[in-house]
């Protein structure tokens, strides 16, 4: 990605926005089940319940949402769901210093956040698309890509070493504080936001709360991508569980072991999303989108192989540095070729609806490959989940049209 490219000041300040959240995220990675763990004595199906049934609960919450938003302007959205986040996530430590914190209050926060996050989510897509021209959306979710990848690198480590220090609450403040600092980000891009599209009815009905859904299940080339994106992260999410028991347990390899590799080949995942751009402009959106998505699938089916020391490190190390260069590529290249198929007056409710299915297939593929782990065993039902990826690729959209009109009729009504 060339620095030529100055996509202004107003997604300079999005931008440094989006980095700070992210860095407190990683931060914090972690950190709720081990204040469930060495703070509040949970076991391991309270730590499983917080580690699924928040998401999922916090995606039914988001349901509603994707509507409301879409008729509001978004910068106020965005500021005030980083506020949210900011005042959840800062009533932990203070319950804990008052010795009144509880799993709980750790639950419903769990619940909030993700509700938050995928509002947040919905919100600034249709945002992004005020502040960038539709020729640069795949320079700009480059960049937010690699800054993902790059807060992925040097968060977890430096997250490690200040729970280390001062304890898992520590780095829940640095997350609630990432929030309040994205907040003044955002705050700080000013401008003239477009008046959103003025509702035709004056409540929401039950049926808007389907829009998105029906949207994305009218386009021929949004519906194939959207069941391979819930698929794939399922799949994907489903086994790491089942990896960590397999590495931690019968194979033997340290924590430390188990973290480098995964954080090592995140590097993957930076030089993908700088490669995304230079990618479509010599083989066309359509081909790297599809080439990528489908290269992806490939290698989550080498982790059944995996034994143990040094050989079995390098193979997991090897086979992650793949799947996440991969999807550094495809990564902002979907998202921008979502966002140029979805009309303008339908985003929020567009990108609500693929976020909760997203959460959602992934809890429930999760649970269903935790059933499966304990009957079968970790590692057959690791290869059952890499050769269902193989098959994924069938689900990319195989061609492509003509975008839609910036009020294009959905499918329903608003």
């Amino acid at each position: 990605m060339r620095s030529g490219y100055r996509l202004g000041r107003r997604f300079g300040w999005l931008w440094g926005a989006y980095g700070a959240s992210a860095l407190g995220t990683w931060l914090a990675f972690g950190s709720f089940e081990l204040i469930a763990i060495r703070v509040l004595h949970s076991g391991p199906a309270e730590v499983a319940v917080l580690s699924s049934v928040g998401a999922a609960v916090g995606a039914a919450v988001a349901v509603p949402l994707g509507p409301w938003v879409e008729f509001r302007r978004k910068r106020p959205v965005l500021v005030a769901m980083d506020l949210v986040r900011f005042a959840a996530l800062l009533t932990i430590p203070a319950a804990f210093a008052l010795g009144a914190l509880t799993f709980v209050q750790l639950l419903l926060v769990s619940v909030v956040v993700a509700a938050a996050d995928i509002t947040f989510r919905a919100a600034s897509g249709a945002y992004l698309k005020t502040l960038v021209p539709a020729e640069h959306l795949l320079v700009a979710g480059a960049r937010f890509e690699s800054t993902a990848w790059t807060t992925t690198i040097i968060g977890p480590p430096l997250g490690g070493a200040a729970i280390g220090l001062l304890g898992p609450v520590a780095t829940v403040v640095a997350d609630g504080v990432s929030y309040l600092l994205s907040a003044l980000g955002i705050r700080a891009t000013g401008g003239h936001e477009p008046p959103p599209e003025r509702r035709e009815a004056a409540r929401m009905r039950a049926s808007d709360l389907l829009d998105g859904w029906r949207y994305i299940l009218a386009d021929r080339t949004l519906r194939p991508l959207f069941f391979n994106t819930a698929v794939f992260n399922g799949l994907v999410m489903a086994a790491q569980p089942l990896l960590a028991v397999l590495m931690l347990g019968r194979l033997g390899f340290t924590p430390w072991q188990y973290g480098l590799a995964f954080a090592a080949p995140s590097i993957g995942g930076l030089l993908g999303s700088r490669l995304a751009r230079p990618l479509v402009t010599r083989f066309g959106q359509h081909r790297v989108l599809v080439g990528s998505g489908a290269l992806r699938a490939l290698w989550p089916l080498g982790l059944a192989f995996l034994g143990p020391g040094t050989g079995g490190l390098l193979l997991v190390m090897g086979v992650e540095l793949g799947l996440i260069f991969c999807c550094g590529v495809f990564n902002p290249v979907c998202s921008t070729y979502r966002l140029e198929r979805t009309a303008n007056d339908r985003v929020a409710r567009t990108l609500t609806a693929w976020a909760v299915t997203t959460k959602g297939s992934t809890a429930l593929l999760t649970a269903l490959w935790g059933v499966l782990g304990a009957l079968l065993g970790p590692r057959t039902a690791i290869a059952l989940a890499g050769v269902l990826l193989l098959a994924t690729p069938l689900l990319l959209p195989r061609h492509t049209q003509a975008n839609p009109t910036t009020t294009e009729a959905a499918p329903g009504h608003v």
